[in-house]
C-alpha cells in the first residue's frame, strides 16, 4: 500500500469542512433569525456550491434563511447543499485510498426507482417538524418542540415505504429529548444531529432514497473479519470479505449485517449469543470458514442482503491467506448517493512488514513504507480476544481504512503476531462462533443467565 498518498494534501478538502461546520454552528444556535455570524455561514455555504448545478437554489435558500424568511423548501435545499459538500470529501477520500491500495472500483449504475410512499402527507408532516427544530436549533429545542414528531413518527412505522425515515426520526427524537432542554447543554454533538437533520430532511423527498438495482450472488464467500457495534439498546455485527461468483467474473468486496436489540445487562462475548440466530455466517467467522452462497439477494453497493436459507458452510478459509491472494484483486464497490459522507468510509486493507511505534496519545502507529498510519484500538470490541497489546506486538493487520479529524488511520480487524517463534493470529470476531476462553466463557455464562430471566420476565408479563 502506498502510504505516502494518504498523508498527502488533498486540494479543497479544508475549505468544504469548513462550509460544513459553519453552517452546523448556524443550525445550532437556529436559523429562524440568524447572527449575522449565522447569516455569513449560510453565505459561506451557498458559494461552496458556486458553479454547480443547485448553486441557484441553495444561494437563494442561503439569502432567505440569512433574512428570517425561509420556508421548508429552503431548508431543504441547504440540507442538500451540505450533504453535496460532504458527499465530494466522501469521494476525494475514497479516490485516495483507492490509489492507496491500488484496487480497482465497480462502475456507478443509475439508480432505480424504490417504491413510492402511499401518503406524501405523512411526509409533508416529518419535513415540517424537521423545519421547526432548524429554526428552533439545537440550543432552542424543548421537549414541546421534540414531542411534536410523536404522531407522524407511529404513522410513518405502519407504513413499509416510509420505514427507514421513521426509524431515523424515531432515534433521533429520543436523541433530542435526552438532552432537552437544549439551553442547558454543556457540548453539542453539532456534526452528528446536523447529519441526522440533513439526512432526514433529504428522505422526505420521494426517490431520494432510490439506488442502483441489486441482483443475487451465487460463488464462494471468504470472511476477513467482523466491526462490531455496540449501542446500550442494540448491537450489530458487520463481516466484511471477498465473493468470488461461480460464474469466473471478478472478486469483490461485499459486506453483511445483523442487527438485534440487547438489553443492558447482556454486554462483551454475550453479545455474540444475541447475534448468532440471526446469521450462519458468523459461526462460520468463528470457525474460520468460507460460505458458499446460492441466489444470495445483494445490492449495487455490495452488502449482502443475509438470508441462511441461500447459503451453506464451506471449506475452510484463513482471513490472512484471503487478505493476502484474494483482496488485492477484488473490486471495491460503490456507495449509494446518501451514503456519501466521510463517516462511512471503511475500506478492508493488509498490512504486513510494518514498523511499530507509540503515538503521543498512547496508541500504536504503524509505520508503512517510511510513513505513519495512526492505528485505532479504541474500536476493538470486548467481545474478541483481540486486544490493544496484541495490535502493538502485531507483524501482519486485517483492518479498515477509516478517515476522521483529519487523518487516515486503521480499524484492526484481525493481526498476526509471533509467540515463541510461532505465528498465531488473533480476530476481533473469534468468539462468534462460541468460545473455551477462560474470560470468553464466562461472559457468555453470565449473558445466558440474563437472557433466561429477561425472557422469563417477559413471558410472565405477556401471560398477565
Amino acid at each position: 500500500m502506498r502510504a505516502d498518498l494518504l498523508t498527502g494534501e488533498i486540494t479543497g478538502l479544508d475549505e468544504a469542512l469548513a462550509a460544513v461546520d459553519g453552517f452546523d454552528d448556524a443550525l445550532t444556535e437556529g436559523l429562524l433569525r440568524p447572527r449575522p455570524a449565522g447569516a455569513a455561514a449560510l453565505t459561506a455555504l451557498a458559494e461552496a456550491l458556486a458553479g454547480s448545478p443547485p448553486a441557484a437554489r441553495v444561494a437563494e435558500a442561503a439569502e432567505k434563511t440569512a433574512a428570517g424568511a425561509a420556508d421548508e423548501e429552503h431548508f431543504v435545499a441547504l440540507a442538500a447543499a451540505r450533504t453535496a459538500l460532504l458527499g465530494s470529501v466522501h469521494d476525494a477520500l475514497t479516490a485516495r485510498a483507492a490509489e492507496a491500495v491500488g484496487r480497482p472500483r465497480a462502475e456507478e449504475s443509475a439508480p432505480a426507482p424504490g417504491e413510492r410512499p402511499r401518503s406524501t402527507n405523512l411526509l409533508l408532516a416529518a419535513r415540517a417538524w424537521l423545519s421547526d427544530l432548524a429554526r428552533a436549533g439545537w440550543r432552542g429545542i424543548d421537549h414541546e418542540i421534540v414531542s411534536g414528531s410523536a404522531q407522524v413518527i407511529s404513522a410513518m412505522l405502519a407504513e413499509p415505504a416510509l420505514r427507514r425515515l421513521a426509524v431515523l426520526l424515531d432515534g433521533f427524537a429520543v436523541e433530542l429529548a435526552a438532552s432537552c432542554p437544549g439551553a442547558t447543554l454543556e457540548r453539542v454533538p453539532a456534526r452528528r444531529w446536523a447529519d441526522l437533520w440533513s439526512r432526514a430532511v433529504l428522505l422526505t423527498l420521494p426517490g431520494a432514497a432510490d439506488t442502483p438495482g441489486g441482483g443475487t450472488a451465487t460463488g464462494r464467500l471468504l470472511p476477513l473479519g467482523v466491526d462490531l457495534h455496540e449501542h446500550a439498546t442494540a448491537v450489530q455485527a458487520q463481516v466484511h470479505g471477498v465473493f468470488e461468483p461461480a460464474d469466473g467474473s471478478p472478486a469483490r468486496l461485499v459486506r453483511a449485517s445483523v442487527s438485534v436489540p440487547k438489553p443492558d445487562s447482556v454486554v462483551g462475548a454475550g453479545l455474540w449469543q444475541l447475534l448468532r440466530p440471526h446469521m450462519s455466517l458468523l459461526a462460520a467467522v468463528g470457525e474460520g470458514r468460507s460460505m458458499e452462497l446460492t441466489g444470495m439477494p445483494v445490492t449495487a453497493e455490495g452488502d449482502l442482503l443475509w438470508d441462511d436459507a441461500h447459503a451453506r458452510a464451506g471449506e475452510s478459509a484463513d482471513p490472512f491467506v484471503t487478505a493476502r491472494v484474494a483482496l488485492p484483486a477484488a473490486t471495491d464497490p460503490v456507495t449509494a448517493p446518501l451514503d456519501r459522507h466521510p463517516a462511512r468510509i471503511a475500506v478492508p486493507v493488509f498490512l504486513e512488514g510494518y514498523e511499530r511505534a507509540t503515538g503521543e496519545d498512547g496508541r500504536p502507529v504503524f509505520t508503512v513504507a517510511g510513513h505513519p498510519l495512526p492505528v485505532d484500538t479504541g474500536r476493538i470490541p470486548v467481545a474478541g480476544p483481540l486486544t490493544p497489546e496484541a495490535v502493538a506486538a502485531s507483524g501482519a493487520c486485517v483492518g479498515l481504512l477509516r478517515w476522521d479529524a483529519g487523518t487516515f488511520f486503521v480499524q484492526p480487524l484481525a493481526v498476526e503476531r509471533t509467540v515463541r517463534k510461532k505465528t498465531t493470529s488473533l480476530h476481533a470476531g473469534a468468539w462468534a462462533a462460541g468460545t473455551t476462553d477462560k474470560a470468553g466463557a464466562k461472559a457468555e455464562k453470565a449473558a445466558t443467565d440474563a437472557v433466561a430471566v429477561l425472557r422469563e420476565r417477559a413471558g410472565r408479563l405477556l401471560r398477565k
